[in-house]
C-alpha cells in the first residue's frame, strides 16, 4: 500500500493484539465493518485455535472519511478504544492522516474489562507476544479467497524473503509521525518483499532500548534478514536506508 493509492473517501478498521501486533483494512466502498475478517486473519497468521473475537471492540480503531452532503467537504471521524490510543502515530501513518487526534471510544465495562481479557491469555498466548506484525488485508481479498493472497502457507513462508524492521522513537511527536509516513512510503515503493515495521517508544519501553543498544532516536533497525543493521538519525536519506536493507542494487 502506497499512500498515494489511498482513496479520498474510505472506511478503515485496525485491530491490535495485546502484544502490539496490527492487522487493518481499508474499504473505499464503505460497505462494512469487517472485524470478523481481521480476527480470522490473526488466527491464520499466529496459528490460533480460533478467531480471537474477544479483541473486538477493546483493541480496535476505526476511521471514516465521508462527504458532507451539505458543505460538499470531506470530513474525518476517527475513534480508537482507550487500550490502543497510544498507537495514534502508527494509525496516522497507515491511514495517511498526518497529525490527526483520535477520539477515545467509550469504555465498555464488562466487555473490555482487563481482568476478563486476561482470562484468554492461557488459550491465546501468541496474542500477548510481539511478532512485529503490521499487516494490511484488502476487502476484495477477504471476500474472494479470504487469506490466500494475504497470508502464504507455511511452506511458502519458509522460502519467501521478508524484512523485519524496528523503528525506535522518543514519544509520539509530529516528527515521529513525519518519519513514519516517510518510511511507509519508502518501503511500499522500493521493497518487493513483505516486511513488518514495529514502532517502539523508548520513553515507554526503556528496557527494549537497552536490550537493542539504542543510544539515540530515531533509529531504524533491520532485524532480519541477517546481518542486523541500523540507521541512526538521518531517516530522510533514502540511499542510506536502502543500503542498510542490503539490497540497494535491486532498486536501481
Amino acid at each position: 500500500m502506497t499512500q498515494e493509492l489511498l482513496p479520498q473517501l474510505f472506511k478503515g478498521i485496525a485491530l491490535f493484539t495485546p502484544g502490539g501486533d496490527l492487522v487493518y483494512c481499508i474499504d473505499p466502498s464503505k460497505r462494512g465493518r469487517w472485524h470478523l475478517h481481521l480476527c480470522t486473519t490473526l488466527q491464520e497468521i499466529l496459528d490460533l485455535p480460533e478467531p480471537p473475537h474477544f479483541l473486538v471492540p477493546c483493541y480496535t480503531a476505526t476511521i471514516d472519511h465521508w462527504l458532507d452532503p451539505r458543505t460538499r467537504q470531506i470530513k474525518t471521524f476517527a475513534e480508537a478504544h482507550p487500550t490502543v490510543l497510544r498507537y495514534q502515530a502508527l494509525l496516522n501513518a497507515i491511514f495517511d492522516t498526518n497529525n490527526l487526534v483520535w477520539q477515545a471510544a467509550p469504555w465498555k465495562e464488562g466487555i473490555c474489562d482487563r481482568m476478563v481479557l486476561s482470562t484468554y491469555r492461557s488459550t491465546f498466548p501468541q496474542l500477548w507476544e510481539d511478532h512485529d506484525l503490521i499487516v494490511r488485508t484488502d476487502l476484495s481479498e477477504l471476500e474472494g479467497s479470504p487469506l490466500s493472497q494475504v497470508i502464504p502457507d507455511k511452506k511458502e513462508q519458509q522460502n519467501t524473503p521478508a524484512y523485519v524492521l524496528r523503528l525506535f522513537v522518543a514519544g509520539h511527536s509530529p516528527n515521529t509521525q513525519r518519519i513514519l509516513q516517510i518510511l511507509h512510503e519508502l518501503l511500499e515503493k522500493y521493497l518487493s518483499h513483505p516486511y513488518t515495521l514495529k514502532v517502539i517508544d523508548v520513553l515507554s519501553h526503556p528496557e527494549l532500548a537497552e536490550a537493542n543498544q539504542i543510544s539515540a532516536t530515531p533509529t531504524l533497525v533491520k532485524v532480519y534478514p541477517h546481518p542486523v543493521r541500523r540507521v541512526i538519525g538521518d531517516l530522510d536519506n533514502i540511499d542510506r536506508i536502502l543500503h542498510m536493507l542490503g539490497a540497494k542494487e535491486q532498486f536501481k
